[in-house]
């Protein structure tokens, strides 16, 4: 039932918009209070009085509406509601949440909001498909916005098929019944997660890294701050914003992170995505390392990094739910069941970076759940998804735990 939520809805240009009637139906028999925003190629495809009749409410449309915009109706609008659903997300809007373009009512609305925004997209296949479209939405999944769809199937030019289908009404509604579920789930809860990789300095010009991006981490962090909980957010040098709502701390060297994290406590939940280096230099040179002529590599000593997870485990002010991260490129299971063990974690999110799997830094994951429970490790595999769609599943996983 969703009685006491507000959802904005957003209706784009396309044949597929036939098809948000029967989803402001849907979320009227289920009590949700809905309220609509047309772009003018929507009202081509279906007319503000059939979206009027059935939501029950007025229909906003114009930008410059001097009824509406006399108290600043594209703030109030976004302010207001729970939830911003786009549907049918044309490409083109898509194009202009990406970019930020906010020259009409709609896209003034997402781009002043401070919700969570559901995309369900519908277009033509090679639209879809297209790099632009791919850059977008990729850009638009970092940014924390969701995604349902498309789906395969055949559109509405005759002889063409592909995915590009808008989700089916009931399939948009109980992906906004799932996104609203999560809302509150961890409302007082204190949550400091870890995110991207470290640099570790040679001399003044080069460093020791990896091929870490951040991204999930950062996408871990934007959903616990969704599901209400406080959150800190420890990141090595990464080029991404720091999520609404979450307290980001900026560090360069492992020593670094593990000094924030201390100073983060104490936390409810700890979520360490970190891919931090486990060597540095054992003495940084003060002046940029020169060729000498030689032929001959500089000769580096290396010491180890303080190691952050399993100092946190054993800590006095250890979380009540410590959750690490193995990214390996063999033997995956073998090495998380094997690092649960040895790092005194509750659980181990473990995932491929092999080439074979793909390129670490990409904008999906697949990952095993490895934790203990009656004292054997169990695991749970996730098929392969976006950084989004499971950072959302494991917030969802953790609440469920504590629940």
């Amino acid at each position: 039932m969703l009685s006491d939520k507000r959802i904005l809805l957003i209706i784009t240009g396309g044949i597929a918009a036939y098809k948000v009637l029967e989803v402001i139906r849907r979320l009227r028999e289920r009590g949700a209070d809905v309220r609509c925003v047309m772009t003018q190629s929507a009202k081509e495809f279906v007319t503000p009085l059939s979206v009027q009749t059935l939501s029950e409410n007025p229909v906003a449309d114009d930008l410059f509406d001097l009824t509406q915009e006399d108290e600043i109706g594209h703030i109030r609008l976004s302010r207001e509601a729970d939830l911003i659903v786009v549907a049918p997300a044309s490409a083109d809007f898509l194009a202009k949440m990406a970019n930020g373009l906010a020259n009409d009512l709609a896209s003034a609305v997402v781009l002043a909001s401070n919700k969570p925004i559901l995309a369900a997209p519908a277009m033509n296949p090679f639209m879809w498909n297209h790099p632009a479209t791919k850059r977008n939405i990729a850009r638009l999944a970092e940014d924390g916005v969701s995604f349902i769809g498309p789906e395969i199937g055949e559109m509405a030019e005759r002889n063409e098929a592909g995915r590009g289908r808008l989700s089916e009404p009931l399939e948009i509604v109980a992906a906004i019944d799932a996104k609203l579920e999560r809302r509150g789930r961890l409302s007082g809860k204190r949550v400091l997660v870890t995110a991207g990789p470290t640099h570790e300095p040679i001399d003044p010009v080069r460093y020791i890294a990896n091929r870490s991006s951040g991204k999930q981490g950062y996408a871990i962090a934007r959903s616990a701050a969704e599901a209400g909980a406080d959150v800190t957010l420890v990141s090595g040098p990464v080029e991404l914003a720091a999520p609404h709502g979450v307290h980001q701390v900026k560090v360069e060297t492992a020593q670094q992170m593990k000094d924030a994290v201390e100073a983060a406590l104490p936390a409810d939940i700890a979520i360490m995505a970190a891919a931090v280096a486990d060597w540095r230099v054992d003495a940084e040179a003060s002046e940029k390392i020169k060729k000498d002529g030689s032929g001959k590599p500089p000769t580096l000593t290396f010491t180890e990094n303080p190691d952050i997870l399993n100092w946190l485990a054993h800590s006095d002010e250890r979380p009540g739910l410590v959750i690490g991260f193995a990214a390996e490129t063999t033997k995956v299971l073998e090495y998380a069941r094997a690092k649960l063990k040895r790092k005194g974690a509750d659980w181990i999110v473990a995932n491929d970076v092999s080439p074979e799997a793909g390129v670490m830094g990409g904008d999906e994951n697949t990952v095993h759940i490895v934790r203990v429970d009656n004292g054997q490790a169990s695991i749970e595999t996730w098929e392969k998804m976006p950084k989004a769609d499971v950072a959302e599943k494991l917030v969802s996983f953790i609440a469920d735990h504590l629940d």
